[in-house]
This record gives C-alpha cells, structure tokens and sequence, in this order.
C-alpha cells in the first residue's frame, strides 16, 4: 500500500475521455483522439506510478529512497507525482530545451531538478542527461533509476489504457503512436492485439531521430524521437512509420485547435497529422491515435507566433499526404515520410 496520506492522487491517473476527430472535407470520415492530457500531468503519469509501485514491490526501491531519472518534462512530473504518493525524493535531470514552465512546475511539485550544460557528441542531450544521472545514482546512497528507455515496466503500465479502448469502442482496425521511449505504442498494441490480431500499429517519430534508422540530428521537437536507440521500441510491431517536421507538428496542433478544441504538444501535432491522413485513405476502418498531452505547456513555442516564426515553422500546412520510402535508411527525410517496412537498426547493423 502507498505510504503517504496522498495516495488517493493516484485515483485522478486513467480513465481518460476519448473524442471524434472528423475530417472537415468528409465529416463522416475522422478519427478518435485518446485524450491522455486529462491526466494530472500527461500520459507519463501512468508508467510513472507503475514503475515505482513495481519497483517498491520487489523491493529494489526502499522506503524513503531517492528516485533519479533522466526527463524531457512530462516523466518527470509522472515521477514528481510518484514521489509525493509514495513518500520518496525525487531528483531529475533535463536540458536547456526544457521549457520554463516545465521547469518551474517540477520545482513546485518537490523535485530537485539538474540541468546538463552540453549534449553527448553522438548520444545528444538524451545520452548527456543519463550520464548525469548513472553519476548521481552513485553519489546518493540507495537510490534507484526507473530507467524509462529499457525497462519493461514502462510497457507494462500502459495495459490499462488499453483497457479503457476496449470499453470505450467496439472495434479498432489501427492504433497511432509517437514513439520516444517505445513504452505506450509497445503496451497499447501488445493487449489490443490480443483482442485485434489484425491490428496495425503506426509509429509516428520526428524528423532528425535515430529510433527507426535515420540519423540523428539536432531537433526541435520534444517527447518524441530519440538520439539512441530504446530497448522497449517494439520495432516487430510496427506496419509502418512515419517520420514528421517542426513546422507540420505546428500546423496540426493549431488546426485541431481552432477547428475541434483539441490539442497538445509536438507529439499530438505529429501523430494528429498521420492518423487525419491514415482516415481519409482508409475511411470504413476505426482510427485511434494517441494524443500524450494538452496544449498549456506549450503556449510560448508551438502557440506562440514569434517562437514559430523565429523557427520558420509558420510555412503554411502540410503536404496531403506523405513522401515515401522503401527503406528507413533509403535517404534521410526533411518532411513528413512514410515507410511501410520497419527493423530495428541495431540488428540490422
């Protein structure tokens, strides 16, 4: 049982609402939107929470010890709600990207939070920020790293939101998902699958991330994409993967906001813009994208006219359908790219 007096927080965890994104052309046409942004503080509230009950259960994290993981924001506030339901210190370690709201909030909600100053040279600021924190793990007696990236907790946790689309429709022919640490696309689609063999999963990355084969490259967008390469990306899953820019994240947000008062971050803008696509071509089938957040974190960048136009992200909508390629490693994309055949590149190294 949770060892602090707050441990009814975790009830406010789940059972988010789920709406219909219509096509404007074709309303009848569309898909739904998982809303996991009526979370407390994203969707990581839920690998958070499972990760330190499960850790807590097998007894790798004793009472009172400290938690330290590496966080672009919406873990860590998953990791600052743990911290408070069950008692533990929790310390983090993000990036100059990090965005002042996050910051502050974290600081709120009790973390102590450490900025790295410089990315890794070929790991980037994900691989710089681990660093930092395998050198605090040795400096704090008994502490413990949930290790979002390769431990199968982080899959695990997401069974119950799987659950919740099995009671909220009767059937789902493809499932969206951005991928950063692989935890939600891996633990959606391994219970749907057990109701839907036929389901494809869609993966959805960012423009200049190593997940799927591309190089990686600086990047903008946070919460999806990655510098190395996660243990728990189920790249045997995937029917295929999408890769998508800045500026098209931005356009989507925008328009799902201004014409169904539904939005969020990167994340949402890049998955929001495949699943509107994957609808219009396959128009008698269930659509479910997953949408990780809400828009509030990101009023001064993805809402905010001169972030965007200081970064060129304001060039008009993006393209109607997607750029193609035959193999993930073919050529490296600039725009929203679609390829059906996915391997994990380590193996294929």
């Amino acid at each position: 049982m949770p060892a602090s007096a707050n441990s009814s927080l975790g009830l406010a965890v789940g059972n988010t609402p789920l709406t219909f994104v219509p096509n404007p052309a074709a309303p009848r046409q569309g898909f739904w939107a998982k809303l996991e942004g009526f979370n407390p503080g994203g969707i990581k509230d839920r690998p958070a929470l499972h990760m330190i009950r499960r850790a807590r259960a097998r007894g790798e994290l004793r009472p009172g010890a400290t938690i330290v993981e590496s966080t672009s924001g919406t873990l860590g506030l998953g990791l600052a709600l743990a911290g408070i339901i069950y008692s533990h210190p929790v310390v983090l370690v993000g990036d100059p990207g990090m965005e002042p709201l996050m910051r502050r909030l974290l600081v709120s909600y009790g973390a102590r939070l450490e900025i790295v100053p410089e990315p890794h040279p070929t790991g980037g600021w994900q691989q710089s920020r681990r660093e930092h924190a395998w050198r605090l793990l040795a400096e704090i007696p008994h502490s413990w790293c949930p290790d979002q990236y390769n431990n199968p907790d982080n899959v695990g946790a997401y069974a119950g939101l799987a659950h919740e689309l099995l009671g909220q429709l009767p059937h789902i022919d493809a499932l969206v998902c951005s991928v950063g640490t692989g935890g939600h696309s891996a633990g959606i689609s391994t219970v749907l699958r057990q109701h839907f063999p036929h389901l494809d999963l869609v993966g959805v990355d960012t423009v200049g991330s190593t997940i799927f084969g591309q190089p990686a490259r600086p990047r903008l967008m946070r919460g999806l994409g990655s510098s190395i390469h996660p243990r728990n990306v189920a790249y045997e899953s995937f029917s295929e993967v999408h890769w998508v820019n800045a500026a098209e994240a931005v356009s989507t947000c925008r328009a799902l906001a201004a014409g169904h008062y539904v939005s969020g971050g990167w994340s949402t803008g890049a998955v929001g813009l495949v699943a509107g696509w994957l609808a219009t071509i396959r128009p008698a089938e269930t659509i479910v994208a997953i949408f990780p957040d809400g828009p509030w974190r990101y009023w001064d960048t993805i809402f905010d006219d001169g972030f965007c136009q200081a970064n060129g992200l304001l060039d008009g909508p993006p393209a109607a359908e997607p750029d193609q390629l035959v193999t993930p490693t073919e050529r490296e994309v600039t725009r929203w790219t679609r390829c059906t055949r996915v391997s994990d590149p380590l193996s294929a190294a």
